[in-house]
């Protein structure tokens, strides 16, 4: 079984996702983490180098090599459901999952590393909300396509995301 965890950047997919990962005994893949161990740069680097296209192209063959692991927890970078195909692999390949955070949220969370992100690098807190904002409509056909959808706006502790994991194995596992 594959789980493939979807969300705006910010959302929790790689907290949830490593413990997710652990409480099952899977491995765990960001994608992000392994294109910049598999390109040896920082995804800003190859923002800037190939642009978001090109990154966009990478991604994509990185899920298609990832699809053919095996007990494996992925999450995705905010973008790659929204591109190619890949929301119809994840959903052929695994189950797929959409943390779903609201925007004032992601912008608390997302302002302290807003240089380090390259969509969102250098916008003022008003910038950064109305790009949110916008981004998550038009994000949000592909990841209203995951297979669940779970509300994470309860899940700021560790013992809340223990015990919404528990709930969750409960709903993959039927």
């Amino acid at each position: 079984m594959k789980i493939f965890l979807i969300g705006y950047m910010g959302a929790g997919k790689t907290t949830v996702g490593k413990l997710l990962a652990k409480k099952i005994n899977y491995s765990f893949i960001d994608v992000d983490c392994f294109i910049e161990n598999r390109y040896r740069q920082t995804i800003a680097e190859i923002f800037e180098e190939k642009g978001e296209a090109g990154f966009r192209e990478i991604e994509h063959r990185v899920l298609e090599e990832i699809i053919s692991y095996e007990k494996v927890v992925v999450s995705t970078g905010g973008g790659l459901p929204c591109f190619f195909d890949n929301m119809e692999l994840m959903n052929q390949a695994g189950i797929t999952i959409y943390l779903k955070e609201n925007s004032n949220e992601l912008v608390k969370r997302l302002i302290s590393k807003n240089q380090k992100r390259p969509l969102i690098k250098g916008k003022a807190p008003e910038e950064l909300q109305t790009f949110i904002e916008t981004s998550l409509k038009e994000r949000e056909p592909f990841y209203n396509q995951a297979r669940f959808i779970i509300d994470v706006k309860s899940c700021h502790t560790k013992q809340d995301m223990n015990q919404w994991i528990e709930e969750l194995l409960i709903h993959i596992t039927e």
